[in-house]
This record gives structure tokens, C-alpha cells and sequence, in this order.
């Protein structure tokens, strides 16, 4: 392994380190994901997570706090930490697991939460989305409970592209309860097929029929022809005049 390859390696292990770490203490401010970017006189990192005021703490304190431990217990220097809210948190699987887990914890109903969850997820322009919640939902019988919206992918190139997928737990005095969330962003996939209006069709067929007319009429290019005559000139005066005329040269 080079030294290029053990760089990254590095870099990534310690980014999942880090991750671990954020998600296990700070679930309750809606972590979402940590960017780590070398720098020349220290190492930015990017937090981002749904109720920043609680990673920030007051007047800083649990920032402090965090330099401290990525200085002493992940060996980085010099910390630079930044931590704000993710681009679109309603579309954010992390987010909304760790908010199901939070609302499950304070009592309210399984069903009421991952169905407000998806009316949410959806009501933001998602293409599908997926609560599981499995555990001792209602008897001491453990079992699991699919809530389904939408178009979910999860097989194929697809999944990479459009899929968000994240895990959380909910602590109860009667055990733990998974939740799982699975969210099919915004775009189009490679399978995407949308059936054009009559207008539409009429206006790509104009539009085809004048580019061929445009080719069959031809433009005009006068240095393409003066290429032609110096070409035929040449020909014309044969490979004995060419070699007189270097001659002479």
C-alpha cells in the first residue's frame, strides 16, 4: 500500500471515529454528518446537524469542549470546528431517524410519529420514503412495522445516486426500538420515462424538420471551395512539375 493510499485510509478511519463519537453524544441536536478537511495550519471540521445551539453550547463551551477531545483522544491539531444546519433537514435520513427515536422517547404513539415523519418527507419534494420501526412496539413480543410513501429504490446504481439511508435507537424502560429511514431524494433516475404532450411532439418534429432542411439546402463555404481548386490545380500540374519547382527552390 502506498503512502497516498494510506493517507486516505487513515483519513477515513478517522472520519467513521469521529462520526461514531458525534452521533452517539449529540443525537438529541439532530446530528447529520462531519466533514473533515485538512488544512495547512490545522484541520477544519464541518458539523452539520439540525439544532446547532446544542453542539455550540453556551457561549461555546461544548465547542471547547469538542477541541479538546479531538486534540487529546483523535490526535488532530489544531481543531478549526464550524457546525451549521444541513442543506435541507426534512430530506436528511439521519435527521429524521434521530428525531423518530427522540419523539418515541417522549411517549408519543409509533404510527402518529413515522406518519407525520413521511407526510413531512414527502410534503419536501422527496420521490419516496421508508419508516421501519421494529421492537416491542405493543406486546413483549418484539416485531417490526413498515410505513411506506412513494417510490423507494434498493437494488441497482439508483441507490448510490438518489438514496439516503440512516439508523437510530429509541431508549424505553421496555427495551429499544430500531427505527430505520430510507429516503429517495429529488431527480431522475436512469429508468425515468415521462410521456411528451401533443404539443411538445409537434414542436420537436418542427424543429427536426427545419434542421433537415438546413443540411439538404447546405452552407455556403467559400474557403472550403478555394481548398478544392488549389487541390485540383495541383493535381493538374503532375509530380514532374512539382519536382522542377523544388528544384529550382
Amino acid at each position: 500500500m502506498g503512502r497516498v493510499e494510506r493517507f486516505f485510509l487513515n483519513q477515513g478511519l478517522l472520519r467513521a471515529k469521529i462520526d461514531e463519537y458525534l452521533a452517539a453524544n449529540f443525537y438529541m441536536a439532530g446530528y447529520s454528518r462531519v466533514e473533515i478537511i485538512p488544512m495547512g495550519l490545522g484541520t477544519r471540521i464541518h458539523i452539520y446537524a439540525e439544532r446547532p445551539a446544542l453542539i455550540i453550547g453556551q457561549r461555546g463551551a461544548t465547542i471547547r469542549r469538542l477541541q479538546q477531545i479531538f486534540e487529546k483522544v483523535f490526535g488532530i491539531e489544531n481543531p478549526q470546528i464550524t457546525v451549521s444546519q444541513p442543506e435541507n433537514p426534512e430530506l436528511d435520513a439521519r435527521v429524521q431517524a434521530f428525531r423518530i427515536a427522540r419523539s418515541i422517547e417522549m411517549g408519543y404513539h409509533f404510527r402518529r410519529v413515522a406518519f407525520t415523519a413521511l407526510r413531512r418527507i414527502m410534503s419536501n419534494g422527496a420521490l419516496g420514503a421508508e419508516i421501519k420501526i421494529s421492537g416491542k412496539l405493543r406486546t413483549e413480543r418484539a416485531r417490526f412495522e413498515k410505513f411506506r410513501a412513494g417510490k423507494v429504490y434498493k437494488a441497482g446504481h439508483k441507490v448510490d445516486e438518489l438514496v439516503d439511508r440512516a439508523v437510530a435507537i429509541a431508549k424505553l424502560p421496555k427495551g429499544i426500538i430500531g427505527v430505520e429511514v430510507i429516503i429517495a431524494k429529488p431527480g431522475k433516475p436512469g429508468d425515468y420515462i415521462r410521456i411528451k404532450s401533443p404539443e411538445e411532439v409537434a414542436e420537436e418534429i418542427k424543429r427536426i424538420r427545419e434542421e433537415l432542411e438546413e443540411r439538404a439546402a447546405g452552407p455556403e463555404r467559400p474557403e472550403v471551395e478555394e481548398l478544392l481548386e488549389e487541390a485540383g490545380k495541383t493535381e493538374e500540374a503532375g509530380p514532374g512539375e512539382a519536382e522542377e519547382g523544388g528544384e529550382n527552390a
